[in-house]
């Protein structure tokens, strides 16, 4: 893991502070930011985010699906948990969090963009920083990457149907064209340009030239993610100033999420007698979020300083120290599975 990846808590963190205090110091700059965009998509944030997305879909081998076959139990599990189970709990727990738990806590008009972040979140499985949480548990990178290819397969057809009909089910509109905007602009485009320059690369040097392509390429996706967070919290910064509490809030699902789904797929694979170095990565993948994903489509379904973009921030700001918590409960458990 490099620096910027053990350390990502505190680089959010610390690009929410500079967000905040920028947007007090040059707030007609924001304001010209704020006003870049088209067709609900904001311009500058639509560069950021592909900055961060393509470096991930240069990594997809879509060839390893065809090992999808072997050893079937560690993706029948990652399959249900991240696309049956994980984006309706998500939303469930929105529902009872924004609209009974807090209810008292946080203006009403707010409540839905919260409950819809919430749903992004849940709905955008990690296709990129499960690499890092299989290395720590030494998965099996192989089984990993067969995983990771299948779930971004996945995604490009169930993200937009799965998003809009829970945010039907919680009574918020849905701005179709947006939405379907959002998923071809961000998955779509992003892994055709990476299939294609992953196909380039290996005809030139094989995959020792990906590998060095990808490395060379990789801080693009960490300053495009930490750029993004000052930007949307520059946005937010009066909400924030007037109720920081209400991080701690919009957290606590996020919190109870993240641990319960990897409680399931876990205790699942434990139960199926699947190999630890499948079973791990095999549970961080639901646990873990595509938040690049997940923060791109908020800002093109809701704006910049909506609720919704705020409730995917942060929970890039929780995901390190809950996965890296989750990598040791793995390797302490490691003895109670199969070799």
């Amino acid at each position: 893991m490099s620096l910027f990846e053990r350390y990502l808590s505190l680089w959010v963190a610390a690009c929410i502070f500079a967000g905040i205090v920028l947007a007090n110091l040059f707030p007609g700059l924001f304001g010209l930011l704020a006003a870049l965009e088209y067709a609900s998509v904001n311009l500058v944030v639509a560069v950021l985010i592909w900055a961060m997305v393509y470096p991930m879909m240069v990594a997809v081998d879509l060839g390893a699906l065809k090992d999808v076959g072997q050893r079937p139990k560690g993706l029948v599990i990652t399959v249900v948990v991240n696309w049956l189970i994980k984006p309706f709990t998500m939303a469930a727990l929105g529902v009872l969090f924004f609209n009974y738990v807090f209810a008292g806590m946080i203006d009403p008009v707010n409540a839905g963009q919260y409950i819809a972040g919430l749903i992004l979140l849940g709905a955008a499985p990690c296709t990129a920083m499960v690499f890092v949480w299989s290395q720590l548990t030494k998965g099996d990178p192989n089984y990993t990457l067969v995983q990771v290819s299948l779930n971004d397969v996945i995604m490009v057809f169930a993200f937009a149907p799965i998003v809009a009909f829970l945010l039907g089910v919680t009574d918020i509109a849905v701005p179709w064209e947006t939405l379907v905007l959002s998923v071809v602009l961000y998955v779509v485009l992003p892994l055709a340009a990476g299939l294609f320059t992953r196909a380039r690369l290996l005809a030139r040097g094989g995959t020792a030239a990906v590998a060095v392509f990808t490395a060379w390429i990789k801080p693009a996706s960490v300053l495009g993610l930490l750029l993004t967070v000052v930007l949307l919290f520059g946005f937010q910064g009066n909400v924030i100033l007037d109720n920081p509490f209400l991080i701690v809030l919009l957290a606590t699902p996020i919190l109870i999420q993240s641990y319960g789904i990897f409680a399931v797929a876990y205790f699942w694979a434990w139960r199926w007698h699947v190999p630890h170095k499948v079973a791990a990565p095999c549970a961080l993948i639901g646990t873990s979020n595509f938040f690049e994903l997940a923060v791109a489509v908020a800002i093109g379904l809701f704006g910049l300083n909506s609720g919704a973009a705020l409730v995917t921030v942060v929970g890039v700001l929780v995901e390190v120290p809950v996965m890296l918590s989750l990598v040791w409960f793995a390797n302490r458990t490691r003895h109670r599975f199969p070799a």
